[in-house]
């Protein structure tokens, strides 16, 4: 469902797989086989049954598919590649030595032609939790099906630099896209014949009618909307049809919206069904499958079976993030492909090319060399067996059950017994919740044991430089210090807005990345600063002696200084005129903005004191800051593609990787044709910028891309489009009473969760 559910990580990729995270690493070799008959019961958010190493969605799916796999490369408590997992590596972290394991071995060699050559050698003793071998065959069956033209899960395998990766991926295209490309009008038939382009047309219709249906059901049934209210349904979801609009009308108008591709428009717009709910033809009709259109490779070049469990890789450049975007799922050639069509000195690999139907048949049923077996997933619980072939030993407790439930039940599922670990969005209130349950004293005790770490990703507002702007010219001065003026004030507030929201599980940042990250600037560095706390001169606005309202008054007097130097008339301690060519004025006001935020329509959200504290202050000077309260978060997600939202709140989601390619890369010498963060929300457009970036990728020297990372990060906050408002915590909660606690993962991080020994986990 796409209302409340969806997080700004669309153009994030996914830089490896969770099965790097999650149950393949850490503990030591080993292990007693399983004992105990109780099964561990953790509580989930509902899941989308995609639990597939290729086609997973949510977090809650691959926490599924992760129980059953085992990832080719393995990560520490820092985020860090053991390269020797065979043998195993000794790491330090908070002053304790950890011995990490993996199912690999794995060596970069960078060589003087700009080159990168990896090659990776697996244990000889693997198995499946079938008891089949597992051996380089399958990790080549992984990587084409990942590299497939027709493949479209969330893997950006695809994009490493392999040699041979363009080539083999070229001259194809599925059915669906062409079809789509084609236009209703297309009177070429060499692909397809005119029946398939009239169902297909026919069907595309009929979906989007389902679709626009669902949609103003959903406002109804939620008291958004008045029976009938088809218009103001379609303006809730973020879409603008006439006064008395059918639902066929809204249909139409939703398929324009995403050039009549429908699959796209249900994967975005849907509130609550699937592309097989609402167009049966996708998977049913073969519009999934490859279509030749010219010539192409009949292999990737740079991938090069050694031996059985022995593989050779060759980039074509240095890409500091693609050794990470090798952590793929060993998946078993022989359950997700067909083993008759594996013929590495022929060119075949497990699957015809281009027809990945029977993956796609196994979706909701992984298998793996992952420590658990998946059973079954009905009335809202999957069930796990212990995988007595786990090659770092039996799991100690035999049965696993992951059960459906809502966060606001998950602390109450702790509590009565049925649930023994989960995660519940950590607020203030949460913690004053478990504190009570563990008689005052902590939100560890003897009822409840918490473990908290900093959440991969970041909170920030956001500002459109495609909008906020004077006289069309997004990168001039005067546009930056307007939004300089804007986000002076909305930088002020954020100290009171996360502690009322958060209390201590969570902080203000000054940067725009997750504070999790290596690059993240530390407050000892010589060169930090405070996100927006100088003056147009370059003074910082601030001392250490001013109370609230000193700081307040100084910050008002800075955001002034700002908006007259971007050409605005200022009188009396107010903006009392806007230069030509600016079109940010209201009725009454020079300055005038609408800010969304999806805090449901009742103001339930980290950033919203920020914005009514703001919105008073902006007052003051005024400027007029109007808060839109979304009930329904999607509107936000289509308004922000359609470059229709000044100002916004939301989160970024991150990877291992500091990589700020998708985000920030504004691709300017193209055109500004990079579809990510830049150009669709921020409006950035610098070249400067976009070499940086591509600076730091080009080099694995973690010391050097800090440096680089750096100044990137300086000249985002010079665009003023992001405010960095607040890193928060998520909280992992066990039952004190029921887990072993002495057996649960320590010095869990971030980048090492409690599942990644999950085979140690007992109950009392």
């Amino acid at each position: 469902m796409k209302l409340g559910s969806k997080t700004i990580t669309k153009f994030l990729a996914i830089a490896l797989s969770a099965t790097m995270l999650v149950g393949c690493a850490g503990g030591s070799e080993g292990g007693s086989s399983s004992s105990n008959e109780k099964p561990l019961v953790v509580g989930y958010s509902p899941f989308n049954s995609k639990f597939s190493p290729f086609f997973s969605e949510t977090a809650y799916d691959q926490d599924v598919y992760a129980m059953t796999q085992i990832g080719l490369l393995t990560t520490d408590r820092l985020g860090q590649i053991i390269y020797n997992g065979i043998e195993g590596e000794t790491n330090e972290y908070n002053g304790t030595e950890y011995t990490y394991y993996g199912p690999a071995d794995i060596k970069s060699t960078e060589n003087a032609d700009g080159t990168v050559d990896v090659n990776i050698k697996l244990r000889e003793d693997l198995k499946f939790s079938d008891g089949e071998p597992v051996t380089i065959d399958d990790v080549i069956f992984t990587m084409y099906a990942l590299a497939d033209p027709t493949y479209d899960g969330s893997s950006t395998f695809f994009a490493l630099p392999i040699e041979g990766m363009e080539e083999y991926r070229s001259g194809m295209s599925t059915l669906y896209s062409l079809l789509v490309g084609a236009g209703r009008d297309n009177t070429d038939f060499t692909n397809w014949d005119e029946a398939t382009q009239t169902k297909f047309w026919e069907e595309s219709d009929k979906a989007a009618v389902a679709l626009a249906q669902e949609i103003v059901d959903y406002c109804v049934a939620n008291g958004y909307n008045e029976e009938g209210d088809v218009t103001g349904a379609a303006g809730n979801w973020g879409f603008e049809v006439a006064d008395g609009a059918t639902v066929e009308d809204f249909a139409k108008v939703i398929l324009e919206g995403y050039g009549n591709d429908i699959v796209a428009a249900i994967g975005t717009e849907n509130a609550g069904s699937t592309v097989d709910d609402l167009f049966p033809m996708y998977s049913a009709d073969g519009l999934q499958t490859g279509v030749q259109t010219d010539a192409s490779a009949d292999n990737i070049k740079g991938i090069k079976k050694v031996n059985d469990y022995e593989l050779d890789i060759h980039l074509t450049k240095v890409d500091a993030p693609s050794l990470y975007q090798l952590g793929i799922s060993i998946t078993p050639l022989h359950y997700y492909g067909e083993k008759e069509k594996y013929d590495y000195d022929n060119n075949k690999f497990g699957f015809d090319k281009g027809d990945l139907s029977h993956i796609r048949s196994v979706t909701t049923k992984p298998l793996g060399a992952g420590p658990y077996k998946f059973v079954k997933f009905e009335n809202g619980v999957v069930n796990f067996e212990a995988n007595e072939n786990y090659y770092q030993g039996a799991p100690k407790t035999k049965y696993v059950n992951f059960i459906e439930t809502t966060d606001q039940e998950k602390l109450n599922g702790i509590v009565t017994g049925t649930i023994d670990i989960t995660d519940p969005s950590f607020s203030k209130d949460t913690a004053q919740q478990i504190t009570d349950e563990n008689g005052g004293t902590d939100i560890t005790g003897d009822k409840i044991t918490t473990s908290l770490v900093d959440n991969l990703g970041y909170g920030y507002l956001g500002i459109d430089a495609d909008i906020v702007r004077i006289n069309n010219e997004k990168d001039s001065d005067a546009s930056k210090n307007l939004r300089k003026g804007l986000a002076t004030i909305f930088a002020l507030y954020r100290d009171v807005a996360v502690s009322s929201y958060y209390g201590e599980g969570a902080a203000v940042i000054n940067y725009p990345i997750s504070n999790t990250s290596w690059a993240a600037p530390q407050s000892t560095d010589a060169d930090y600063k405070v996100a927006f706390s100088t003056d147009v001169d370059g003074n910082e606005i601030y001392t250490s002696d001013m109370d609230d309202a000193a700081k307040e008054e100084a910050a008002l007097k800075a955001a002034l200084g700002f908006f007259e130097a971007a050409g605005f008339t200022v009188a009396d301690g107010k903006v009392t005129a806007a230069p030509e060519g600016f079109d940010g004025t209201g009725k009454d006001y020079a300055i005038e903005y609408e800010a969304w935020i999806p805090a449901d329509g009742s103001g339930d959200h980290p950033s919203f004191m920020l914005l009514t504290e703001a919105k008073k202050a902006f007052e003051k000077i005024g400027v007029n800051l109007i808060i839109k309260d979304l009930s329904n978060s999607s509107e936000l997600w289509t308004s922000l593609e359609a470059n229709q939202v000044p100002i916004w709140c939301a989160a970024w989601g991150a990877t291992i990787d500091p990589d700020l390619y998708q985000v920030y890369y504004s691709d300017v010498a193209n055109g500004g044709k990079q579809p990510g963060g830049s150009n669709y929300m921020y409006g950035i457009a610098d070249e400067e910028l976009d070499q940086l970036i591509m600076d730091a990728r080009a080099s694995t020297d973690q010391a050097y891309r800090k440096t680089v990372y750096k100044a990137c990060l300086d000249k985002i906050v010079d665009w003023a489009t992001e405010v960095p408002v607040y890193q928060r915590q998520n909280a992992i909660i066990f039952s004190t009473e029921r887990v072993n606690t002495d057996t649960i993962t320590p010095d869990i991080t971030t980048f090492y969760g409690w599942m990644n020994e999950i085979q140690n986990i007992e109950l009392r």
